[in-house]
């Protein structure tokens, strides 16, 4: 496979590459490589490349569907069955990358329009972990003249909410970073609860960071709105005909040393990556086309996937 693939793929797997936007946009940019860089002489052998890189890439990541949403979206406009010659596949496939990065770069822009004109000057804003969406929304409204106060969870134990607070206060906004466990404590003070995601269900449940359901409960009870800001590539096709969303385990040593687990003994270290919003613990998403609320999700995946789901994935 080609090295730059490789590379990618492996920045994936390690969160070297992270937040489900930036993971996408990372594998359309490795299928685009791949189509560059490929020395196939037919386009049976061509296709095999990109199918083969497709898949490798969408292992890396189980849960941020982000990822093989990119692939789908590259390989059904880059890919023709009815079509027989290489360079026009080759050029095909390399167009549809850019169209996909280039659109992901428009709706982020679009989400921070839409989502910043729900918030008012005065505004305290939670937020958890490192969504360019999210952070989209809240650098909007500080552009527009609204003074904001924003609450970083700082995530544990990649500590990506530390990120939102930097990218944030260099913006010139006001930024408290706070432990995960604090949440329900600063709650009762905050006006809005925002954050982004890695995938949402066709029930209009969120799948994202570890701590965002606590989070989200929290706000409920204390009746502060929660808005989800995704990309419409973040929402999970499969869920319409009843697949599960797979939650990622990452390695112990995230959480601990070596040192530390060897001074616990024999006690079992779980490292779940996500966790799962249910769809009436939040009030709205902001999505590129615009503002829904979370029991809109199922018309959303319908017209976006809904005619294209035949069980077998494009890269089979």
């Amino acid at each position: 496979m080609n090295e730059h693939l490789m590379a990618i793929a492996q920045d994936i797997s390690t969160m070297k590459i992270r937040g489900a936007g930036r993971i996408a946009v990372a594998a359309a940019d490795a299928l685009r490589i791949t189509a560059l860089e490929s020395s196939a002489t037919t386009y049976d052998s061509f296709v095999g490349e990109i199918k083969t890189a497709s898949k490798y890439l969408v292992g890396m990541r189980p849960t941020a569907v982000s990822l093989p949403n990119a692939v789908r979206y590259v390989l059904w406009r880059g890919i023709n069955e009815d079509m027989t010659s290489i360079e026009p596949t080759r050029l095909a496939v390399i167009a549809a990358a850019e169209e996909f990065i280039s659109n992901a770069k428009d709706a982020l822009r679009l989400i921070g329009d839409f989502g910043a004109k729900r918030l008012l000057s005065g505004d305290k804003i939670l937020t958890v972990c490192n969504s360019n969406a999210a952070i989209e929304i809240i650098k909007h409204a500080h552009r527009d003249g609204k003074d904001l106060e924003v609450f970083a969870m700082e995530t544990r134990p990649r500590y990506q909410g530390r990120i939102t607070a930097k990218v944030l206060a260099e913006e010139g906004i006001k930024v408290n970073l706070i432990i995960d466990s604090a949440a329900r404590y600063f709650m009762r003070d905050m006006d809005h609860f925002i954050t982004g995601t890695d995938a949402i269900t066709a029930n209009g449940a969120v799948v994202n960071k570890i701590g965002t359901a606590m989070a989200a409960l929290a706000a409920h009870e204390a009746r502060v709105r929660v808005m989800v800001a995704a990309e419409t590539y973040k929402f999970h096709p499969e869920t319409i005909i009843g697949e599960l969303v797979e939650i990622e385990e990452r390695p112990y040593d995230e959480v601990v040393s070596d040192d530390a687990r060897e001074d616990l003994g024999p006690v079992s270290i779980r490292n779940p990556v996500f966790d799962i919003t249910p769809s009436e613990y939040i009030d709205v998403i902001v999505t590129e086309r615009g503002i829904i609320p979370p029991q809109a999700s199922f018309f959303l995946l319908t017209e976006l996937f809904g005619w294209r789901l035949t069980g077998r994935d494009p890269w089979e």
